[in-house]
């Protein structure tokens, strides 16, 4: 049965859930504009150190992160950046569209790979908290193949569809060698890293264009279905894009997260609606200038 990596810090852990329980209970009820005392009751912890806490790894105050939970912040995202894929796409991945400013390197599965359903591969995987909830991260000495969240506690659904993903290749528990990978994807060790972080995708031919124009999305910005049809050079696919955009096996990293409705309204998202939110708050957080995050 997987657990929670037993060489994580316990207090990390600890934090890492209470920052979820906040993030939950702020999500679940941001237009009822939930105060400082509140969250922090949730939290378990006191005003002043929840304050600081949630500062210090979301980069903005929870004032702050409740407003970006909004509908009307979601249609400003759209409409600021209309042309960001357009753009992305002739400057590549050498230019800001960098995932979180990680150095992301792509190697897709041939078409005999795939057929063999992971078979030679070794996977590594480990169970990580996070302040989203426990995260599921497998990796193969080619680079990732799989992050995702569980559900439950104890992982076992993450695995469940993880193996079901993968089910010709050997299963390795072993956290420490995943948590690196945590640790960059969610920015709890503060530094993206010197080193490009390397995915392993295994998908389709059109999966893999459509996870790739994903890569190109900025941190902090959002695009509609529609246009990572058009930035695919298939503008009339929108019903497979968001197919793909839903079977992405690497999230976060993979940022299937920052594709919403053209309308602004934030929906199907594989592992629910509030944590799509929350994660769009959290990198607008990230991507904005020091003085105004401090605002």
């Amino acid at each position: 049965m997987p657990c929670l990596n037993p060489a994580e810090d316990p207090v990390d852990a600890r934090r890492h859930r209470a920052i979820a329980a906040a993030i939950r209970h702020l999500v679940d009820h941001w237009q009822d504009q939930p105060g400082l005392d509140e969250l922090a009751t949730v939290a378990g912890m006191s005003p002043f150190h929840f304050q600081r806490l949630f500062t210090q790894w979301a980069g903005i105050s929870p004032k702050r992160f409740l407003q970006f939970l909004t509908l009307d912040n979601a249609k400003r995202l759209l409409a600021a950046n209309q042309s960001v894929l357009d753009v992305a796409l002739d400057v590549g991945l050498s230019g800001p569209s960098r995932l979180h400013d990680l150095f992301v390197a792509c190697e897709a599965m041939t078409p005999g790979e795939y057929k063999a359903l992971g078979g030679g591969l070794t996977i590594r995987w480990g169970l990580h908290p996070t302040p989203f909830g426990p995260s599921l991260v497998a990796a193969t000495e080619r680079g990732v193949c799989w992050l995702s969240f569980a559900e439950e506690e104890d992982g076992r659904d993450a695995l469940a569809e993880m193996a079901a993903a993968w089910p010709a290749a050997r299963l390795v528990e072993d956290a420490d060698a995943t948590r690196p990978v945590a640790a960059r994807a969610f920015r709890w060790d503060g530094s993206a890293g010197s080193e490009p972080l390397r995915l392993l995708m295994k998908g389709t031919n059109f999966q893999i264009k459509v996870w790739e124009a994903l890569l190109r999305i900025p941190s902090g910005a959002v695009v509609s279905y529609e246009d990572v049809a058009r930035a695919i050079g298939q503008p009339t696919a929108m019903r497979a894009v968001g197919a793909a955009v839903g079977r992405n096996p690497v999230c976060v990293l993979i940022p299937c997260h920052r594709v919403i409705q053209k309308s602004g309204i934030i929906h199907n998202y594989r592992y629910g609606v509030p944590r799509k939110r929350a994660l769009l708050a959290w990198e607008q957080g990230h991507a904005m200038p020091e003085d105004e995050a401090a605002a």
